[in-house]
């Protein structure tokens, strides 16, 4: 039997032929899941398949200013719960959200993509909604992203030894899952990321230059740019977004 050290250990070493090799087994270990969890299997089975591949497609075809409706809401809940833990009032919570509600709430946290913090903030105005169901809906409108907060992803993570379910929880899981994605593209696209590093390079040198005076030194309004600069960075709210990437299977099974 895996221990959780072994799927630490995987998660920080792992290649992308191995994510590529367990991703295969999901729909294997999805159906093993369902038979011994469910009393009804092909019920999770299905509501997977809508949540992995029909939920995104909808949210997506909505166009720029995205949302969820209060029904898509209950079945992701429901999906949620019949995979996870089962809490009867987090699906009395749920229906009791107006069909208006979830619409404006849901417009809304998609807007504040990429950050996630405000993001979280603005679905937790919905009744029932915590941090790992925000991760849900999140993640259905932006998985390259936002990354669902399930159980055995957070215990795949080295640093973390226990559960919780805190915003300061998630965006310590999210930087985990960044640096893992950031890892296999740059074996998948070795060229990419060469190419990446040249080109930062040479914009830091032509920052560098562009700045400089005559004799080599910096012009007197060099120490203005650069606080001004940093006056921009400080102004955005929340942590910097993550940086999307080109996506693969072996990228997209530590999402699953």
């Amino acid at each position: 039997m895996t221990s959780a050290k072994d799927t630490a250990s995987f998660f920080s070493r792992g290649t992308s032929a191995q994510f590529e090799y367990v991703l295969a087994l999901y729909p294997q270990v999805l159906k093993l899941k369902a038979e011994n969890k469910c009393k009804k299997p092909d019920e999770l089975i299905r509501l997977d398949d809508w949540y992995q591949n029909k939920l995104p497609q909808l949210i997506k075809k909505r166009g720029k200013d995205q949302y969820m409706v209060h029904e898509e809401l209950v079945q992701t809940m429901k999906w949620k719960q019949t995979r996870g833990k089962f809490y009867p009032q987090l699906s009395y919570l749920i229906k009791v959200n107006t069909p208006r509600a979830v619409q404006a709430e849901t417009k809304k946290a998609f807007r504040k993509l990429p950050n996630l913090e405000q993001a979280i903030t603005a679905l937790s105005n919905l009744k029932g909604v915590g941090t790992t169901m925000a991760s849900a809906l999140l993640a259905a409108a932006a998985p390259e992203t936002a990354p669902f907060m399930a159980d055995e992803c957070l215990m795949a993570i080295p640093e973390i030894e226990g559960i919780d379910y805190t915003t300061r929880e998630y965006m310590n899981f999210v930087q985990h899952i960044q640096a893992t994605t950031d890892r296999l593209n740059r074996e998948c696209h070795p060229a990419d990321s060469t190419s990446e590093l040249t080109s930062n390079s040479s914009s830091s040198s032509r920052s560098i230059s562009s700045k400089k005076t005559g004799n080599g030194m910096y012009g007197k309004n060099a120490e203005s740019d650069e606080s001004g600069s940093s006056s921009n960075e400080d102004s955005s709210s929340g942590p910097s977004p993550a940086r999307k990437h080109k996506t693969n299977k072996s990228i997209d099974c530590i999402q699953l």
